[in-house]
């Protein structure tokens, strides 16, 4: 049986940082900083996904509107287009997902509202405690430990 994304949730939590569409590219960076992630999910009332901003969409407003950047609003650098999953999406087919549209954030919806959010990051580190669990019980397998 193939994990789920709700197992990531699970260890993580549900926890997500957002921002309001009319909030400047400045108040983003920051957040972005403050709380050490790599994208806000844009909501007005912390439910409805409207869109998603990331370091990268930063970076991008900063090359293309030079230090006036930090006075867009988040709505004119903001990805609307978003991949969005559900907690009883697998594990394998959200790497998919992200891998084919190569984006490394993906809310996740319960009800039609904001449930949480998956980075590529957790799911290397739910992939890597996988191995960590096999490789050890491989290890007391060979060595006759149970």
């Amino acid at each position: 049986m193939s994990l789920r994304v709700s197992a990531i949730l699970e260890r993580k939590g549900v926890a997500v940082v957002t921002i309001p569409r009319d909030a400047v590219l400045l108040a983003a960076a920051e957040a972005l900083s403050r709380h050490s992630i790599g994208a806000l999910v844009v909501s007005d009332d912390g439910r409805a996904v409207q869109g998603i901003v990331s370091e990268r969409d930063v970076v991008r407003a900063f090359a293309r509107f030079g230090t006036a950047a930090v006075k867009r609003g988040v709505a004119d650098v903001m990805s609307t287009d978003v991949v969005t999953c559900e907690r009883e999406t697998t594990i394998d087919e959200l790497m998919a997902v992200m891998s084919q549209r190569r984006i490394r954030h993906v809310p996740v919806l319960s009800d039609g509202g904001l449930a949480g959010i998956v980075s590529i990051g957790d799911i290397v580190k739910l992939r890597l405690d996988e191995l960590e669990v096999e490789n050890e019980t491989l290890e007391q397998y060979v060595s006759g430990r149970s």
